[in-house]
Formats: structure tokens, sequence, C-alpha cells
């Protein structure tokens, strides 16, 4: 036998020796096989919980499901958990332990649930009570015998004790699932969101929310704006926004959004951050946002809109440096002698036809004029009405009783202004009541028709005076009818039919009927047709001769004799038209019979 063989005879000893070794070797400790190389597999799923304190919530807790295979009688493993994140305000001193329970015996098959360090938790499967034995620890034991799958599932919660307050936020613990023993531990996050209160949430609500056009800000309801189109840093109006969640417009006021606002003609923002369009910070319970001019001219829209609400568009007008017209006209015919507001009004425009809003000032035509209306020697500066008259309203001052004639311009002085209004023609009246009319605003109605009544107080010579109090302008009993009116209301809810004291109309208004001088009443006309009469007689505030009835009178249509009337022209008009036909017939025959011969 050779040398080389000997030795290769030794060599397999030795290997063989050395597997027999290897293969009769065991473990010294016991441990989980998984799948890949992984002793355990760890599955969660996220859950929510509450703001209120000491409550469990196992009710919406995540879930933590841990699988593997045990190889060895009475394999372990041990579920924690460690706080990795919350939300800011808090403190992980002050966050909620994770606490964990069995789920179900359903899903948790092939272990018991002990605890070695916690002999509460011995009881059987499904049988943990979640108030008494759920702690933030869980161990588990593989039973005794062949290898075996293990497959458990356990509630995963937030525990407060009690006073601790959560914040609603997202708590994020992460869950480590260790094999005593040998084996590599698992880890995966789990995350439980904590909703914020209906009073709290930073939502807004479009039913609550409110955004508002206005020239002061601060506003409650919108206003009109329109303003010079020259370039200005000083805002020209303001967008007042409040943001409300859905709680309602007195608890809510903790809605927080960006605000976005676009406009279609200058700019809008704040002072460090505006233009055409802009996303905005809110930051209070209600915020004012600047409108600018830029020097652009003409009627622009404003959108404004946040992440969860739109609001309606609002409008705004930049007006041209200098009007293009002015219209002046006189709701007030008679003035006393001293302050009259709204005397005259002027509705100005630029050259887009925009609405002009800029200072207009009012003057006497001529010096005598003027000495009637004395206030008006130099031009007087006008007042425009933002609210939603939107014209320029002038104050003139009687002293005389007269005619004046008056004009409007855009300039202090007369020789300054550009654009001049057509002159209109105020009368002081400073003469004292002598008697009064009695009127209807038209002379026939249809059955039941508003009809309007007036009160006109007039002088000595028949002409109305200035709009007063007069005390007892009326008799006692007011105005009488022995028709069927239905009273309305007039210009205050407070009067009616029967008051003595009159206090008459300072301006015209084509919309409500009300006639400058004039107290009004409005009624309804009776249903059935007539005449209707109504009387009053002079009061006190009268001449003893004036103190005596007054009447005036309406007709009410008959329906029935107006479509017997309708009825008996349509015969009148029907034989009318019989005749016409058997004239033309003869014409026609005769001239058949001169063309035969």
């Amino acid at each position: 036998m050779s040398t080389t063989t000997n030795f290769k005879r030794i060599a397999l000893v030795a290997v063989a020796a050395l597997g027999m070794g290897v293969l009769s070797s065991a473990p010294s400790q016991a441990a989980f096989s998984g799948t890949a190389g992984s002793q355990l597999t760890l599955a969660v799923t996220a859950g929510t919980g509450t703001l209120e304190g000491a409550k469990s919530d196992s009710t919406t807790a995540g879930v933590v499901t841990v699988t593997g295979l045990s190889l060895a009688n009475s394999d372990s493993y041990s579920i924690t958990s460690s706080k990795k994140s919350w939300p800011a305000l808090t403190t992980g001193a002050l966050t909620p332990n994770l606490y964990f329970m069995l789920k179900d015996t359903a899903t948790s098959t092939g272990a018991s649930f002990g605890s070695l360090g916690n002999p509460a938790l011995q009881a059987a499967a499904g049988t943990i009570n979640k108030t008494t034995d759920s702690f933030t620890s869980v161990d588990a034991v593989a039973p005794a015998g062949s290898p075996t799958y293990v497959n458990s599932s356990f509630f995963a919660f937030q525990e407060s004790s009690t006073g601790t307050d959560r914040i609603a936020g997202t708590y994020v613990y992460t869950i480590i699932a260790t094999p005593m023993g040998t084996g590599t531990p698992q880890t995966s996050d789990l995350t439980i969101t904590i909703a914020a209160a209906a009073a709290d949430s930073l939502v807004a609500n479009a039913s609550f929310s409110t955004a508002y056009i206005s020239t002061a800000g601060a506003a409650g309801s919108d206003v009109a704006v329109s303003a010079l189109a020259t370039a200005s840093d000083t805002p020209r109006g303001y967008l007042t926004v409040a943001l409300r969640n859905a709680t309602g417009a007195t608890l809510g006021t903790a809605a927080r959004e960006s605000v976005t606002i676009t406009t279609t003609i200058g700019q809008v923002g704040t002072a460090t951050n505006r233009g055409r369009s802009v996303v905005l910070q809110y930051n209070a319970s209600s915020v004012d946002y600047n409108i600018y001019s830029d020097g652009t001219a003409g009627s622009g829209t404003i959108t404004i809109s946040t992440p969860s609400v739109t609001f309606a568009t609002k409008s705004v007008i930049f007006y041209a440096a200098a009007p293009a017209t002015l219209v002046a006209s006189v709701p007030t015919p008679n003035l006393i002698v001293g302050s009259n507001a709204d005397a005259v009004r002027v509705t100005a425009k630029d050259a887009n036809g925009n609405l002009w809003a800029g200072d207009l000032y009012v003057y006497a035509s001529t010096a005598a004029d003027a000495l009637i209306a004395s206030s008006l020697t130099t031009p007087v500066l006008c007042t425009f009405d933002t609210g939603s008259d939107q014209r320029h309203e002038c104050t003139i001052t009687g002293t005389l009783a007269g005619t004046a004639k008056i004009k409007v311009i855009n300039a202090s002085t007369v020789a300054a202004a550009t654009v001049t209004s057509n002159e209109v023609s105020v009368v002081v009246n400073s003469n004292p009541v002598a008697s009064f009319k009695l009127s209807f605003d038209k002379a026939s109605y249809a059955p039941s028709e508003r009809a309007r009544i007036y009160v006109t107080p007039v002088d000595s010579a028949g002409k109305e005076v200035a709009a007063n109090t007069f005390a007892n302008l009326l008799a006692t009993g007011g105005i009488t009818t022995a028709s069927a009116l239905s009273f309305a209301g007039s210009t205050t809810t407070s009067e009616s039919l029967t008051l003595t004291s009159i206090k008459t109309s300072a301006n015209a208004s084509s919309s409500s009927g009300a006639k400058a001088g004039s107290l009004q009443y409005t009624v309804y006309m009776p249903a059935s047709g007539g005449t209707v009469t109504i009387t009053a007689t002079g009061g006190t505030s009268l001449p003893l001769a004036a103190q005596v009835a007054v009447t005036a009178s309406a007709t009410v249509t008959d329906s029935g004799a107006a479509a017997l009337a309708a009825v008996t022209a349509l015969a009148t008009t029907v034989a009318s038209l019989k005749t016409l036909i058997t004239t033309l017939t003869n014409l026609v025959l005769k001239i058949q019979k001169k063309v035969k011969a």
C-alpha cells in the first residue's frame, strides 16, 4: 500500500468524524424560526384615540400581529413598545403609554399568554379583561410538543392616567417583538391618531365663515367700494374675512386656513404681500385684507377662497382722476330757513361709465341765488353716500324765501372746475302752514289695488311748505272713510289713519312712493267697484278758518261693469264692420254692372 493511499484514508476518516460530531450537536437554547431568515414576523395596523383622559380606547385600537415557528418546547417572545414621536405641545413624559391585550382566540393560536414577569397574565386566551389584565408588555409562550406555528394578535391602545389631558395629533410608537434567548428582535411603527374636538377644528366651514368688502374694515356686511384709481400705498378698501369651523358662529373661532385672494383690477393683500393674486396667512378670529389702487381705472371682481370655502365674489370700482359727467337733481323742492341735508343729489360718472366718488362741490349760480342760499357764496363740499344710495348729497342752508339756482362742480373753486353739472332750482319757503290738501296718487284703481293717500301742508298761496312736524294738522279722528279700506302702514309703523300729528317727508322717492312735503299712507282699495271718499278736518295747527273738512275721492272700477262695457264696445265694433262690409259689397256689384254694359 502506497503512502499516498494511506494519507487519503486518514483524511476521509477525519472528515467523517467531524461530520458526525456536527450532526450530533444540539443548540444550547431554543429558538423561533421563520422565512427568509427572520425568526419572528411582526405586522401592525394603525388605530385611533380620543381626547378624554383616563380612557382606554380598545374599541378603536391598533392591532399587532406576531407569527413565527417554534422549533422547541416552550419557546417564548415578548411584545413591548417605545414612544417615538408625539404632537407638538406634548412631552414624552405626558404622552399616553401603549397598552396591549389579546384580541381574540380566532386570531391567536399556538401559544399560551402568560407572562414571565406578570403572573396575572396566565389567564387563558380570550379571557384577558381590558381594564384589569392589560399591560405595557406581553409575554407569549409556545406550547410543549413538536415544532408549532404561532399566530397571535393583540390590541394596542393608549391609556392615560386620570388628570392627564391628551392633545389631538399623531402619536407614533415603535413595537418590538423579541424572541427570548437567541434571535433577532423585530420592530415596526404603529400610529395612533387622535382627532381634534369639533370645537377645536381648524377646518373652515362655509355655513359659518364670512367675507365682506367695505371702506373701513371690520365689516359685518358688504359696503360698496368706489375709489380713485391713482396708485397709492394707502388701502382704498378692505376685505374682512372671518373663518369659523362647523360648531357655529359663536363657538367656532378656531378655524385656520390660508386665504387666497385674486382681483381683476388693482391689488389685494397686506402691506408686505400684495398683488393681483396672493396667498395670505389667517391667524386671528377675523382679518382685514387690504385693497389697493394701482393706476388702472375700471370695474374689478375679487374672489376669496380657502382650501375649504369659496366665498361669493366681490366688486370694486376704481374711477378716473376726473369725472366725465355730473347729473344733479332736487329731491326736496321746498327747503326750510336753516340747514337742509340732502337738498341736492348728484350722480357722477367717469369716462368708463363707472360711478365716480371723488370730491364734488355745490355753489349758487349767481350772487342773487347765494342770498337765498347763503352757505353757497363759495362752493361747499358735498358728501358721498357709501351705502346703498351710492351718490353725492349736498347740504344747503336757506336764509331767505325764494328760488335759488344751483350747480355742482368738481373743484373747490369755480375757476378750477373742469366739469359742471346741470343747473337745478331749490325753493326756500319760510311761510307758515295755512291749510292742507288731501289726495290719492291715482284717479282710479282696480279692485283691491294698492293706493297711496297724501296729506300735504300748504301756505296761504296754496304752495307746499318745507317738510316739518305739525302737532295737530288734523282734528281728532284723522282721516275717515265709509269705504272698506285696508290700512297697510305708512312711513313709520306707529302711524295710522287716525293720527293728528303729521310729519311730512323731506325727500321724494319713486320706489316707495314718498312725496316730498307730504305724509304718505298706504292702503288697499275695496274689492267691489264704486267711489271711495276720504275726509279729514283741519286741526289746531291751522288758522281757525282752515279748520274745516277736506275730502278726496277716487274710483274703484267695477269688474263686472268693465266687462259689460268691453262686450258693448265689441258689439258696436262688429256692427260697424258689418255695415262697412255691406257697403263695400254693394259698390263691387255696381262696378260689375258697369263693366258688363
